[in-house]
């Protein structure tokens, strides 16, 4: 028997990637809090010292990585024998008119926001199946169920992280496992002024916005083609309350971390979730008309030029 194997029967087991800060270090303090035995991990070890303070293991991983992959899950089959709930929030988001980002750019956003969401449920789910019981949240976004200028590229990887966990919630379902999406909307964290540098914008202006721990390492805007047909959107972008946390229904993320705690944690959870009512409203937006859509984004466009 795996050595911690007789723990996890009173004290069960997460994991959760991308814990450097906002909703994955509010969600490993949440599941710490109620007793969970908590495996925080990030790409930079230094991040998440304070977690480990806390109380929570700690384990470095790059989600783009297979080998530190398997090499983290394997360790916590090891020590704890399984692994009861897999919180997929590591991310970022990268933003820029369609022709301005890269090729590059855009494999290096799937790379973070899909792929590696993939490589985990890849690792976690024999041990899940075998247990016959388990949950994977994968924390997408409203932008997961609506697009719109600027944001194609991040809203892509999400739209895909939805698509596949509503196979995945399908295809796992007779093993005793749970899939949920959760889907915030404007988070206070330190996401738009991240997005703001992948965008290739000043970032040095006050809001932060919803999201999860950014992945991969870049200088500000390298990997945008700017053809200079889209200034526009560049300027507008500059103000991070478009997309910002310090705009109207920006939410803690504290509340996030409750959400994917209580997902998690339910007997027969929702299969998708909205933290706030921002998050609740925008995601309506998916049955409007795409020509009504059309409209508000050009009313948007116009408003803020």
């Amino acid at each position: 028997m795996p050595a911690g194997a007789d723990r996890r029967r009173v004290q069960k087991t997460v994991l959760i990637t991308g814990c450097s800060s906002g909703i994955g270090r509010a969600a490993a303090h949440a599941f710490n809090d109620e007793g969970w035995t908590v495996y925080a991990t990030a790409r930079n070890p230094a991040d998440v010292e304070t977690l480990g303070e806390a109380g929570c293991e700690l384990a470095t991983l790059d989600v783009t990585d297979g080998s530190d992959v398997d090499r983290v899950v394997d360790r916590i089959l090891d020590e704890e024998g399984a692994i009861d709930a897999l919180i997929n929030n590591a991310g970022y988001g990268q933003f820029g008119p369609i022709e301005d980002v890269s090729t590059e750019k855009v494999h290096e956003q799937f790379d973070v926001n899909v792929y590696g969401p993939h490589r985990l449920i890849k690792a976690v789910l024999p041990a899940m199946r075998r247990e016959r019981e388990g949950t994977i949240v994968n924390v997408s976004s409203v932008a997961g169920r609506v697009s719109f200028p600027g944001g194609g590229v991040y809203s892509g990887s999400k739209f895909a992280v939805e698509a596949m966990s509503d196979a995945l919630r399908n295809e796992v379902a007779e093993f005793g496992v749970d899939v949920v999406v959760v889907e915030p909307g404007p988070v206070k964290t330190n996401f738009s002024k991240r997005a703001q540098e992948e965008a290739g914008v000043d970032p040095d202006r006050d809001g932060d916005d919803a999201g999860e721990d950014r992945a991969p390492d870049a200088e500000s805007g390298d990997g945008l083609d700017r053809t200079g047909a889209y200034e526009e959107f560049y300027a507008m972008f500059e103000d991070a309350k478009l997309i910002g946390g310090d705009g109207p229904g920006a939410v803690e993320p504290e509340l996030v971390a409750d959400a994917i705690y209580d997902a998690a944690s339910a007997t027969r959870p929702p299969a998708r979730v909205q933290p706030g009512t921002a998050a609740q409203v925008g995601v309506f937006a998916r049955f409007l008309p795409d020509a009504l859509l059309d409209r508000g984004y050009e009313f948007v466009r116009k408003f803020t030029s």
